[in-house]
């Protein structure tokens, strides 16, 4: 039987995963920028480019628990910096250009938390980011509609709704501090 290349995806993820280790991360971008290849024929994906969804969740493994989302964003949609809690999470570009930006956590010496900006990457198709527990980043679609893989360890929802591990951050006079809930 011809399996797609999303079930291609989640056949290799599958056989890859283990406990959190470099390998495992090279393992499953590899099959990240894979997908991020696929034929825009295929069905799954010609459906995502016609519909365009703001979040779709392609697959949730019931055995492993990581979750593959589909997102949609739209030319200039910023999302402030945030981390993932205890998850670690792919990003991968299918079409459209996406800037992400990466941030160390500092204290001011008033203990005050405070984000500096380390870098920036424009993300193009077929790349695909890493970002391990606790790293903080931001994400800014400069050309768009963007589609965006985002394959996340465990489900995020209830990291942050249930367990509340998730640290969002605004701007508070051109400083990103942690924002108040």
């Amino acid at each position: 039987m011809h399996r797609n290349s999303l079930q291609t995806f989640i056949a290799d993820v599958r056989a890859s995963w283990g406990p959190l280790s470099s390998d495992l991360i090279a393992d499953c971008r590899g099959h990240l920028r894979a997908l991020l290849h696929a034929a825009p024929t295929e069905d799954w994906l010609a459906a995502l480019l016609n519909e365009k969804p703001a979040s779709q969740e392609l697959y949730r493994d019931p055995d492993h628990g990581f979750v593959l989302l589909a997102h949609t964003e739209q030319e200039g949609l910023y999302r402030r910096p945030h981390d993932h809690g205890r998850s670690w999470v792919l990003y991968g570009v299918q079409s459209g250009d996406v800037e992400m930006g990466s941030y160390g956590r500092t204290a001011d010496p008033d203990g005050q938390v405070r984000l500096v900006k380390r870098d920036t990457t424009l993300v193009r198709p077929g790349t695909a980011m890493t970002y391990l527990p606790s790293d903080i980043h931001d994400t800014h679609c400069r050309t768009g509609p963007a589609l965006l893989f985002r394959f996340t360890e465990r489900d995020l929802q209830v990291e942050d709704k249930q367990e509340g591990r998730i640290t969002r951050y605004a701007d508070q006079d051109g400083v990103f501090r942690i924002a108040r809930p």
